[in-house]
């Protein structure tokens, strides 16, 4: 893709998970984001979005021909996803620390509605874990048996205040059922996302290469 992007190892890092959840996990399709029994999937992550664009478009939700556009002034496809501009993104992403706890949100409405059969899926960074709502948002899904929920995070190494092998102990300390898999390794992910987790909700730890290595 095209433009001046700064964030590429933002989409790099995110592409097999990507590709697994649209391909093998979630129930939504192209023409079905007004369906209430549809999965919900919320790009937090949504600093180079190239990635996302690109499954998008391989799933039938955005045209290809888009795709060389990215980034461009009159290109929907901006640098972080517009949800009133990119057919199937669920909302608008890119400011850090918005995303899980928009999905808990999301799973306290659908409980709300009496609607138990929509998974709602939300994908972060590990430096996003460094933003206070995330803790809020952990700390409060666990108790609460959002078992709808579920989380992953790409572990790339880029979180200011986090030590190795944290991130999925942070999750279970809080109630939540946890897991770390090798992000580019399509089984092991697949396995993960779809283990179950009765009366919990899920988080996924991927970890892919450093950013900076």
């Amino acid at each position: 893709m095209t433009g001046d992007e700064k964030h590429g190892p933002a989409a790099t890092s995110t592409l097999d998970v990507l590709w697994v959840l649209y391909d093998r996990v979630l129930r939504v399709e192209p023409g079905q984001m007004e369906d209430p029994t549809r999965d919900r999937f919320l790009l937090s992550k949504g600093h180079g979005p190239m990635a996302y664009y690109a499954v998008l478009a391989a799933k039938g939700f955005v045209p290809v021909d888009w795709l060389p556009g990215f980034g461009l002034y009159d290109s929907p496809l901006g640098h972080h996803p517009d949800r009133v501009l990119v057919p199937g993104a669920e909302i608008g992403s890119g400011s850090l620390g918005h995303g899980l706890p928009i999905a808990v949100g999301t799973a306290l409405g659908l409980r709300a509605q009496g609607r138990v059969d929509p998974a709602v899926w939300v994908l972060i960074g590990d430096a996003e874990l460094d933003e206070g709502s995330n803790h809020e948002a952990i700390a409060y899904a666990g108790p609460a048996g959002l078992d709808r929920l579920h989380t992953v995070v790409i572990d790339n190494s880029s979180a200011s205040h986090a030590l190795p092998g944290g991130i999925a102990a942070r999750f279970e300390a809080a109630g939540w059922s946890a897991e770390t898999a090798d992000g580019r390794d399509h089984e092991a992910l697949y396995a993960a996302f779809t283990a179950p987790h009765p009366g919990r909700p899920r988080v996924v730890v991927a970890r892919v290469a450093p950013k900076n290595a």
